[in-house]
Order: structure tokens, then C-alpha cells, then sequence
């Protein structure tokens, strides 16, 4: 009787005991106990704390250090955790998006003050701003991938738990960019004449372009050295200071060039100069502020050559990427240009309104970029999937929105760019069009930053040259069935308002392909390459 009323009575004491353990042990297995909450990205489901990787202190000293194990209830690829996890909640989303946003409409601020202050100098000075700006922006729209490129592999790396080795990859994509930056800026001095020519500037404007392209020239390797840092603090979750930044810097830029150009009595070459100072200080502003992460994480200042070479051959297919789609965009001009000035015009207005749309798509892609890496190297494949989800559901429904604004607002703007009936007989059926494929156009940016996120950088180069040979092949088709020289008068013949919608017919086969490729590869596993390496 002794040993059958014992029995109970230690069976109660085991489950009790077990029952007190279990939390003490939960409490051991959180990384918040570890002191690693700032490091890795959030595994439970309504973590959404921001990471804030500056104030982060590892013990081991070094460059980079061996990644943490990823979370094995998180990472899950069957079922039952993709349909558990939620990915990143709205607010987190916005948290990257929305100062990303902000971010990049600074950005046009700069020549958009230069033009303002350069136009009081005359029209010829104006003209030669406009020309040296294109040659700038195309540069500058060409290196991106300096900025995406950076932003992945850091952005990995942390969320494999690697801080030191995420912020030494980031080092070495700022050298990586001051290096090219020099060898630019010695090429464009040297070229600025031929440079100019090129883009047919007339014998009035020449001189100023070539005078504003060789000074700006002299602030390539801030510029540059810029896009790498601003790809690093996205990588490391913050799109809070590139925006303030980009804000001051904006300011900053206006007062300046003005000082030089009127009191200074330095004319166009003061407006060169001033955004080349302020360039310079934004470089120092973001380098003084890696560096400052770095004596705090231990990781060594110096260059590593061979990471840099390193970053510069997975950055090679980033690079094919955007000249294939700077490519697009440039045989667009070409081919409006060829069917008259009212065509040339009309689809002038037409591309400025769709890349201004394409602000708020690129801020909802730099997010993307941004969580898919983390959650890739942290390997969360069903957080990925999620993610996925909910951010082409938001570009889609954004594109909608945007496309019904667009075509609603027409009475409002259209006036406000020109006053010719026969630019804006040409105009409106380009608006409708592009009114349409805003709701495509939601969904390329957003598969495009999860892509450049994952380090699917090859496929993405692939597909670029691949939907850029159908535009080119669909701009033959066109100019075949309307000839430039049949369409377009002196001013712009009557059929040069068709050629034009049937130019922008062309932008919709080529949005389209692209989000065909896209979307193909987004539903496969190939590109959901888990860990540090990608």
C-alpha cells in the first residue's frame, strides 16, 4: 500500500517539475537572453522590433564571424509553416518604404535646383545644365547596382547573424565605389567635349555642358562612395538616414549653388562645384558613420582586395541588368525622336510622369531588396514566401492606384506641361496606356527588389537582355508598319500621334514580358538560396 500511494506522488512531483523547467528552458533558447536581439531579424511571428546594428557589441573580435544557426521553426518549407508565418507585417513593410520614398524624391531635388538657379543665367546656360544632367543621370542610373548590389549582401549576412562580416562587405563596397568613381571622373574629364557631341548639345550650349560636366566630374567618387553607403544602411534595415541625408544634403545644395553662382560671380561652374561639395560632405557624413560601426564591431578599415574583386564580379550581372534596361529606355527616346517634335514632346511628358510614378514602386522594391535578404540568410523561406505575397498584392494595388490618379488627373497636369493641342491630342492616348500598365508595372518592381534581394543577380540580367531584345525587335515591327519619314513633318506629321501610341503599345509588350519572367521564376525555389552566401 506504501509503494502504490508513493507512486502518484512522485508522478506528480515529475510533471510538476517538468512543467517549471520548460519555461527556464524557452527563456534559454531566446536570442534576446543572449543579448543577440539587435542582430538577427525577429523568428517569432509578431517580433517587429527595428534592428539598430550601430549600437551592437560582439565579443569576438575579427572582420566577420561564423554566421548563427538560422531558426529551424521558421525556416520551415513545408506547408504548415508557410501557411503559419506571416512575413513582414504591414508596418514593417512601411518602415523601410516609406523614408526610402523620401529618400529618393530628394534625390531629383538636386538638379531640379540647378535648374532653377542655372535658368536665371540663360537659356544657352540652361541648355548645356540639361545636357551635362542627362549625361550625369545615366551614369548615376548605370551604378545603381552599387547601391543594390551592397544592400543584398549585407542584408544576408545579417540576417545569418554575421554583423561584422555584413559591415565588412559594406567597406568594401564603398571602396569598390571610390575606386570606379576615380577611374569615371578621369574618363568624363577627359571625354566631356565627345561626351557632349554626343548628345547633340547646340554650338551655344556646348560650352557650359562640357564646363558643368568636367566639374561635376570631380564629385563621381562621393557620388558613388554614396550609393554604396546608402546600400549598406538599407542592407542593415535603415532607410531612416539616408532620407535625413538626402533631405539636408537638399538643402543644403540650394543655398550653396546659389552663393557661388550670383554672389560668387562663378556663373554654371558654381552650380557644378556646389553639388559636388555637398556630395563630398554627404560621402564624409555616411563614411564617418561606418566607420564609427566598425571600431565597434572590430572590423578593420582597410580594403580587402580580394572581397572587393569579389563584389565587383556579383555585381557584374547587376550591371548587365540595368544597361540592358537603360538600353530600353533609351531606344524609347530614340524612336519618339525619329517620328517628329510633337511625338518627341508628348512622350517627354509621358516618361517623366511614369518615372515619377515609379518613385513610390522603387521605395516598395528597396524594402523588398532589404527583408528578403535578411530573411534569406536568416533562413526563413516561409517568412520569404510570405512576404512575397503580401508585397506584390501591395504593388499591384499601389499600380492601380496610381494608374487610376493618372488617368483622373489629366485635366489637372496636362495643361501645366504644355499648351499645344496637337502635343496633347498626341499625349492623351499615351496616358491611357500607361494609365493601364501601372497595375503590371507594381508587380516588376516588387519581383525585381525580391530578386536583387536574394542575389538572383544572373537571372535578372538574363531576363533584362531577353525582354529588352523583344522591345527592340517590337521597335522594328513598329517603324516598319509606320516609317519615321511617312509619320512625322517638320513639326510632327498627323501620323505621328499613332506612331507614338504605338511606341508606348511597345512599353506595354516589354512591361509585360518582364513580368512573365519575373513572376516564373518567383514561384520556383531556385532563387530561395538560404544563408550567408547567396
Amino acid at each position: 500500500m506504501r509503494t502504490s500511494a508513493a507512486t502518484p506522488q512522485a508522478a506528480r512531483r515529475t510533471v510538476l517539475g517538468l512543467l517549471r523547467s520548460r519555461p527556464a528552458v524557452r527563456r534559454q533558447a531566446r536570442p534576446e537572453d543572449r543579448g543577440e536581439a539587435s542582430a538577427n531579424p525577429p523568428t517569432r511571428p509578431g517580433d517587429r522590433s527595428p534592428i539598430n546594428p550601430f549600437r551592437d557589441h560582439d565579443p569576438a573580435p575579427g572582420r566577420g564571424h561564423a554566421p548563427a544557426a538560422p531558426c529551424p521553426s521558421s525556416s520551415g518549407g513545408g506547408p504548415a509553416g508557410r501557411d503559419e508565418d506571416p512575413g513582414a507585417s504591414a508596418r514593417e513593410i512601411l518602415r523601410l518604404a516609406v523614408p526610402a520614398l523620401g529618400a529618393l524624391i530628394a534625390e531629383p531635388l538636386f538638379l531640379l535646383a540647378d535648374s532653377a538657379i542655372v535658368g536665371h543665367l540663360g537659356a544657352a546656360q540652361l541648355a548645356g545644365l540639361g545636357t551635362a544632367g542627362t549625361a550625369l543621370a545615366t551614369l548615376v542610373n548605370v551604378c545603381v547596382f552599387l547601391a543594390y548590389g551592397t544592400t543584398a549582401q549585407v542584408a544576408r549576412l545579417l540576417g545569418a547573424g554575421d554583423r561584422r562580416g555584413a559591415l565588412a562587405r559594406g567597406v568594401d563596397g564603398i571602396y569598390l565605389a571610390a575606386a570606379l568613381g576615380v577611374l569615371l571622373a578621369v574618363a568624363g574629364t577627359v571625354f566631356a567635349p565627345r561626351i557632349v557631341a554626343l548628345l547633340g548639345a547646340t554650338p551655344a550650349a556646348a560650352p557650359y555642358a562640357v564646363t558643368y560636366l568636367r566639374f561635376s566630374c570631380l564629385g563621381l567618387p562621393a557620388m558613388l562612395a554614396v550609393l554604396a553607403a546608402t546600400g549598406l544602411l538599407r542592407g542593415l534595415q535603415d532607410t531612416r538616414t539616408p532620407l535625413l541625408v538626402a533631405a539636408v544634403a537638399a538643402v543644403a545644395n540650394t543655398a550653396l549653388n546659389w552663393t557661388l553662382v550670383y554672389p560668387a560671380g562663378l556663373g554654371i561652374a558654381g552650380s557644378a562645384l556646389g553639388t559636388v561639395l555637398v556630395q563630398g560632405a554627404m560621402a564624409a557624413a555616411y563614411c564617418a558613420a561606418v566607420a564609427r560601426a566598425a571600431r565597434a564591431h572590430d572590423v578593420p578599415l582597410r580594403p580587402d582586395r580580394a572581397a572587393i574583386r569579389a563584389s565587383l564580379g556579383a555585381n557584374a550581372a547587376l550591371l548587365a541588368r540595368t544597361v540592358a534596361l537603360r538600353i530600353y529606355l533609351l531606344a524609347a527616346v530614340w524612336t519618339a525622336g525619329s517620328y517628329g517634335t510633337v511625338a518627341l514632346a508628348a512622350h517627354t511628358i509621358a516618361t517623366n510622369l511614369w518615372l515619377t510614378l515609379a518613385l513610390a514602386l522603387d521605395a516598395l522594391a528597396i524594402a523588398a531588396q532589404s527583408l528578403v535578404g535578411r530573411d534569406l540568410g536568416a533562413g526563413h523561406r516561409a517568412r520569404v514566401r510570405a512576404t512575397v505575397r503580401r508585397m506584390v498584392r501591395w504593388g499591384i494595388g499601389f499600380g492601380v492606384l496610381t494608374g487610376l490618379a493618372l488617368w483622373a488627373a489629366r485635366p489637372l497636369y496636362v495643361p501645366l506641361f504644355t499648351p499645344y493641342p496637337a502635343v496633347r491630342a498626341a499625349l492623351m492616348p499615351v496616358l491611357a496606356l500607361a494609365a493601364v500598365l501601372q497595375l503590371p508595372a507594381g508587380a516588376v518592381f516588387v519581383l525585381d527588389g525580391v530578386l536583387i534581394g536574394a542575389g538572383d543577380a544572373v537571372y535578372l540580367a538574363w531576363a533584362a537582355l531577353a525582354c529588352t531584345g523583344v522591345f527592340l525587335g517590337g521597335l522594328a515591327v513598329l517603324r516598319a508598319v509606320d516609317p519615321p519619314h511617312l509619320a512625322a513633318g517638320a513639326v510632327g506629321g498627323p501620323g505621328s500621334g499613332g506612331a507614338l501610341t504605338g511606341l508606348w503599345c511597345v512599353i506595354g509588350v516589354f512591361t509585360l514580358a518582364r513580368w512573365v519572367a519575373l513572376a516564373l521564376r518567383e514561384r520556383r525555389d531556385a532563387w530561395m538560396r538560404t544563408g550567408a552566401a547567396a
